[in-house]
């Protein structure tokens, strides 16, 4: 069971083939032995499990329920789940219960779906690699010995090891594609303001935003139509309809232009993951769509641009985590002061701490118009190359990291070059756009993915590019050995 698609055991669900409580205990089983040498869960929820699964199965027999009910999944520890500890990989929020549900987390309740526990990732989703978690490194399935990407790494580890048929997952700066593409396994990341945020801990506001992992794209589609829609708690939701995202899914791509960004394909990208990306390209060819090159000119500028502006917005959105309300909160402090510096200074780990302090400094008096205000500047910059780009071309491909996984260890002492294994992905966030990453072949033994970006609210679009293409390729359907 633990090997089929959502989309397949949905089926045998409503067939009555299998049940809810029969397909959660089997994945239940698979975390209890292989999460030990993945480390891909903070928390298992196997008495919640079980319980939503009868229920799920009571609502399967009377003939009701959707293509979700009775489907297990992972939630990522970032978002809020009700009488369940929701951590957020800190060490500042190891004792923190949950007191709400999360926008997300009551959708896919409502949906019927079943939640398996909380995955592990980089501490309040900052890093690339999953090595920041109070929890320790999550490890990549495909090989023990690399990084799964990050943060969400524990959502994609667990889905890629079948250790669950989906996962949630967010996405600031490239945490959906890039750890998907690490793994094997597909993620999209939608629209800014097309899934809710509320009870989504913040990291970067105006960048961070909630999507679905999967094993394909078209278990992406049922997720992504539990998962969007407005929500009039959070101030950024879009307040559009939701079209089907299944609907278009076998859709002929005949005729889709696809724009291949020359600073894509230039220093720094693999010589074997450029041959990669250039043969599935070849695919889409076949498939009858035509290819030209574009230029997004301030691509360079991203990186830059990002860790100016998403360390800003942490620094302001981590100064709730204080030692005084919810929280870590140091022993015996001596007076006010005392309790905020070292609740803070024990709490949080060394990666937070640098990005807050650089948030700090470029939003204090004097430097606020010399690097926030420019940042914002450029940033409209960005956003204006890809809607030029997107006056000439349907999508947008390229690769979604430079390189396959790198070993894990092997970036941690230099911030710099590991910020770098985004440069593909941060544009997107700092233009709002959705974009998904799949797979599309292997360095060795270590998976790499395509990147397809689209316009804006063009869900539908992406996931049925990339269905198209897994019609046709089986990188998607690949096991990591021991896992099968």
């Amino acid at each position: 069971m633990h090997t089929k698609t959502i989309a397949e055991l949905s089926h045998a669900l409503h067939k009555r083939e299998i049940s809810s409580v029969e397909l959660t205990r089997t994945f239940i089983e698979r975390i209890k032995r292989h999460n030990g040498a993945l480390n891909a869960y903070v928390t298992v929820t196997e008495e919640q499990a079980l319980a939503q699964a009868r229920a799920a199965d009571a609502r399967l027999k009377k003939g009701e329920g959707g293509p979700l009910t009775g489907i297990p999944l992972a939630q990522k520890d970032i978002f809020c789940t009700q009488g369940v500890k929701t951590t957020c990989g800190s060490k500042m929020l190891d004792n923190f219960i949950a007191p709400y549900d999360a926008t997300t987390v009551e959708r896919f309740n409502h949906a019927g779906a079943v939640m398996l526990g909380k995955t592990n990732m980089d501490e309040f989703a900052m890093g690339s690699s999953n090595e920041t978690s109070f929890y320790g490194p999550v490890k990549n399935p495909w090989d023990l010995s690399a990084v799964p990407g990050g943060s969400s790494g524990g959502s994609a580890a667990a889905v890629a090891a079948r250790l669950a048929p989906a996962a949630t997952s967010t996405d600031t700066g490239g945490s959906i594609r890039q750890p998907a593409a690490l793994c094997g396994i597909t993620g999209i990341k939608p629209t800014y303001g097309r899934v809710s945020r509320y009870g989504m801990i913040a990291f970067a506001s105006s960048l961070d935003q909630g999507g679905p992992m999967a094993r394909t794209a078209e278990d992406c589609a049922l997720l992504l139509q539990a998962m969007a829609g407005f929500d009039a708690r959070d101030s950024t939701s879009a307040d559009r309809p939701v079209p089907s995202y299944s609907a278009a899914l076998n859709d002929s791509i005949k005729g889709l232009k696809i724009g291949l960004p020359k600073e894509y394909f230039g220093a720094g990208l693999d010589k074997k993951m450029a041959q990669l990306i250039e043969a599935a390209i070849k695919e889409y060819e076949k498939l009858g769509a035509t290819v030209q090159e574009i230029s997004l000119p301030n691509t360079h500028l991203a990186v830059p641009v990002y860790y100016v502006i998403a360390p800003a917005e942490c620094s302001s959105n981590l100064s709730r985590f204080d030692g005084v309300r919810f929280g870590y909160r140091c022993k015996a402090p001596k007076d006010l002061e005392d309790l905020y510096k070292r609740s803070r200074g024990e709490g949080f780990g060394a990666e937070v701490k640098r990005r807050i302090m650089v948030g700090t400094y470029v939003l204090s008096a004097g430097y606020y118009d010399a690097y926030y205000l420019k940042a914002q500047k450029l940033r409209r910059l960005i956003s204006d190359d890809f809607k030029q780009a997107f006056s000439e071309v349907d999508v947008i491909m390229g690769p979604t990291a430079p390189t396959a996984a790198f070993n894990l260890g092997e970036k941690t002492d230099d911030p710099v070059t590991m910020y770098l294994s985004d440069i593909y992905t941060i544009a997107v966030n700092l233009a709002g756009l959705p974009a998904m990453s799949i797979p599309a072949g292997f360095i060795g033994q270590r998976p790499a993915g395509l990147q397809i970006i689209g316009n804006y609210f063009d869900e539908a679009r992406l996931l049925n590019v990339a269905h198209q293409y897994q019609k046709v390729t089986d990188w998607h359907s690949r096991v990591p050995v021991g896992f099968e």
